[in-house]
Formats: structure tokens, C-alpha cells, sequence
């Protein structure tokens, strides 16, 4: 069991929350986690990078200068692939490139589990008793985060309804506000710390891997 400190939003610890390494994969998986971070960074990509040919490239076709007599190297248009400003000697020019990569969801779901127990390793979890706040306040997030020694980039995982906490964190530098039934791997990992208030971390924690088939009825 990892006894997991709780604080309030003066930073000062009022409970203790005991999770169970066994549900989150029980230990550290790096070749796991590193599929899964590779997986989602790829899924990121546009796949819409193009360059342009030296046909493609507006501009004169005229030789630049004379071919002797000026002691220069001789050179032609300005639209050359030597000359900046020029073509691409191989152009990309495909419609469209699929970079994407798929999972099983069982290891996915297990990935994102056995990221959050990397960070609970680490004691880079910071797990408030509340979140919420009356009106929202860039200044009153800040102070939370000083209260919790957050000196780097931070993730802060909100129930879907803190609508307060996600404009008051939004305007914070190395911040960054994600939903907490959308933790994912890549994001955990991209991040130093983690906030997240007790509940959003409880439901997260008992989320199982895989779901269990129904019972057959009688």
C-alpha cells in the first residue's frame, strides 16, 4: 500500500489515503509505458507536412548572371535546391500520411494506470481534499500551488464539472488542465507533478482494466 498524504488548499495535510499498487499494475512497467507514450505522440501527428519543388516555388526562371567573365561560379535560376529561398530536390507531396498507432485497450487502460503509480513512486502526486472554488480566479489557483511546492510543470486533473478550477488554471505558465476520466499516459508523463482532488483520484484508482462480463441471468 502507498500511503498517499491528503492536503487542503492552505497546503496543509488532513488525511492519508492508502492505495493499492495492485491496482495499477502492481509495479513499474517501462516497456509499457514507453509503447504507450509512443503511441499517443504519434497520434498526434497531422501527417500534413508538404514541401515544395523548385517548380513549385514562385519566382523568375532567369539565369542570375552571365555563364563567364564574372569569376563566379556559374549558377542558374533563383528557384534552384541550393539556394535558399529554392525547391526541394525530393518534394513531399503525398494527400495525406497516417502516422497512427493502436493498443489493445486492456493495455492502454493498463498503461495510464501504471503511469499514475510512476508518479506516486516518485511523490510527484499532489491530492487535495477539494477542488472546487466559488468564482474563477487565476490568483486563488496560484496560491494552491505554491501551498503545494509545485515549482515545475503541472497536471491538473478536474471532475468534468469544475468549470471554476479549469479557467482559474488556465492562464498559469507550465500549467495544464485535463479531465480526470481522461488521465492518459502521455500526459502523466509529460508533466513533473500532478493535482487532483480525492474523489476525481479515488474513482481513477478503482476504474478496473478491463470490464467484467455480466452475469448470466438465472
Amino acid at each position: 500500500m502507498i500511503e498517499l498524504p491528503i492536503y487542503n488548499k492552505e497546503g496543509k495535510q488532513v488525511d492519508t489515503l492508502a492505495v493499492d499498487e495492485a491496482l495499477l499494475g502492481g509495479e513499474i512497467r517501462p516497456a509499457l509505458l514507453k509503447q504507450a507514450y509512443v503511441m499517443f505522440h504519434a497520434n498526434r501527428r497531422q501527417g500534413s507536412a508538404r514541401t515544395k519543388s523548385r517548380g513549385m516555388v514562385e519566382g523568375s526562371t532567369k539565369k542570375l548572371y552571365r555563364q563567364k567573365g564574372t569569376g563566379n561560379a556559374r549558377a542558374g535560376a533563383r528557384r534552384t535546391v541550393i539556394r535558399k529561398g529554392g525547391g526541394v530536390a525530393f518534394a513531399k507531396t503525398k494527400e495525406r500520411e497516417s502516422y497512427r498507432q493502436t493498443m489493445p485497450k486492456r493495455m492502454r487502460r493498463l498503461a495510464n494506470k501504471n503511469a499514475l503509480l510512476a508518479k506516486l513512486v516518485d511523490g510527484e502526486v499532489k491530492c487535495v481534499d477539494d477542488l472546487t472554488f466559488d468564482a474563477p480566479k487565476t490568483s486563488d489557483f496560484r496560491k494552491l500551488l505554491k501551498a503545494l511546492s509545485i515549482d515545475r510543470s503541472c497536471l491538473v486533473a478536474l471532475a468534468g464539472d469544475n468549470r471554476n478550477g479549469a479557467l482559474s488554471a488556465r492562464n498559469l505558465d507550465s500549467v495544464d488542465t485535463i479531465r480526470a476520466d481522461q488521465l492518459n499516459a502521455f500526459e502523466l508523463l509529460n508533466h513533473r507533478y500532478l493535482v487532483v482532488d480525492r474523489a476525481s483520484l479515488e474513482s481513477f484508482v478503482n476504474r478496473p482494466v478491463r470490464r467484467t462480463p455480466e452475469k448470466e441471468a438465472a
